[in-house]
């Protein structure tokens, strides 16, 4: 009744899996019918601490009872703890709250912008912002208009300009599209939705070197691949490198509501002033609260060790499948892309027959399963999974 339900009264956005879920606790769920699933997935890494997490969902009681929304047009005694803990964690001065990915996405690209007119000296209207093929942003007009997939894109514009598309892992071709007017280089650390993308070694360095050379600035989008997803806190941590502007979120809202935020220093983020740019609901205290309580089981390093081991553990069990359906394996901590040969089943099909066997995770682009198993799930869990991936494999 509740697909029938949705598929007549919902927007046909979503091509979701025929499964209507209705509790969830940990590293499983539980469908209507009573069935048990375990979820790899995780909301694509919203859940990196699990469903329902104790310390998430008491935190988020507490405020309940206490006060959920202010608007900014005054303080609140969850704000201003929230932006210190969070740049204490980042090693910044300065964070703003939003909602959404794409929130932070597009107040990224209008920090860079501002930035590049007030303190780089770029004329009016000129600046420009490198992106990379292949990669996801989120589906606002502007961030699809700099998508390289039509799927995403198709039907959208006009767009808006001032973006250029290079290579992902390409330092020759950024490099050839660096101008006097270019402002920032927008990347993800992994590339989630292209199917987790790692780049090659070295990569990232080479970009920030980039960046410091041209006086650019380095803008990481972390929000699927950072808080403890790759098994540091951010994805850049494995190069040691330090953009200077983090872009953060799903993880950040613990499972429990949307929670956005672009971290930078102060010479960066005072370019915004007083009503230059705003969210009602941004940061508000219920928010607020359940991040500083995401950002206090960060502090501790044990999340980030936990996902280091687990990512050791699901790699080698997914190289252990030898199934000869299997093309290519990708890992970068307890995250996969697993892409199949072109005569392996259709990677929809296999997700509806791991779904029927109780495991649940989505296809990317057609031939790529994303694995990203909540940070609570165990290692035999993990094999179990990887059990019914090579049975659904065939």
């Amino acid at each position: 009744m509740s697909i029938t339900l949705e598929e007549r009264h919902g927007a046909h956005n979503y091509h979701p899996l025929p499964v209507v879920l209705s509790h969830g606790e940990g590293a499983w769920v539980t469908d209507v019918d009573g069935r048990r699933y375990l979820d790899l997935l995780a909301g694509y890494s919203a859940l990196n601490f699990g469903h329902r997490h104790p310390r998430l969902v008491e935190a988020a009681k507490r405020q309940l009872d206490r006060l959920t929304l202010t608007s900014r047009a005054f303080h609140s005694d969850q704000l201003g703890e929230f932006c210190a803990e969070l740049a204490a964690l980042s090693e910044k001065d300065a964070v703003l709250p939003m909602n959404t990915g794409a929130e932070a996405v597009e107040t990224g690209v209008k920090l860079a912008r501002r930035w590049g007119y007030r303190v780089k000296g770029v004329a009016a209207d000129r600046a420009r912002i490198i992106v990379f093929a292949n990669n996801f942003h989120g589906r606002t007009t502007t961030i699809v208009g700099f998508s390289t997939d039509p799927v995403a894109r198709d039907g959208y514009g006009p767009f808006t300009p001032g973006f250029d598309v290079v290579g992902y892992g390409d330092l020759d071709a950024l490099r050839a599209a660096l101008t006097p007017e270019t402002v920032a280089v927008l990347l993800e650390p992994v590339q989630g939705e292209a199917g987790v993308i790692v780049p090659p070694g070295g990569w990232l360095r080479g970009v920030r070197e980039l960046c410091d050379e041209h006086g650019i600035l380095m803008v990481a989008d972390e929000i699927q691949s950072g808080l403890a997803r790759t098994g540091r806190t951010f994805a850049c941590d494995h190069e040691d490198v330090v953009p200077d502007v983090y872009l953060l979120g799903k993880a950040l809202g613990g499972g429990i509501l949307p929670l956005s935020a672009v971290v930078a220093d102060r010479a960066v983020m005072d370019v915004f002033t007083p009503g230059s740019h705003g969210s009602t609901f941004g940061g508000n205290p219920l928010a607020a609260a359940v991040g500083r309580e995401v950002v206090a089981m960060l502090a501790t390093g044990d999340w980030q060790e936990r996902a280091t081991a687990l990512g050791a553990h699901l790699d080698a069990a997914l190289h252990a499948l030898e199934s000869p359906h299997v093309k290519e394996i990708r890992t970068r901590g307890p995250w996969a892309g697993v892409t199949l040969t072109a005569d392996a089943p259709d990677a929809r099909l296999v997700c509806e027959r791991l779904a029927a066997d109780g495991v649940l995770c989505k296809e990317a682009h057609g031939d790529t399963l994303r694995l990203a198993p909540p940070l609570v799930a165990t290692p035999e869990e993990l094999s179990v999974a990887v059990e019914a991936l090579g049975r659904a494999l065939g």
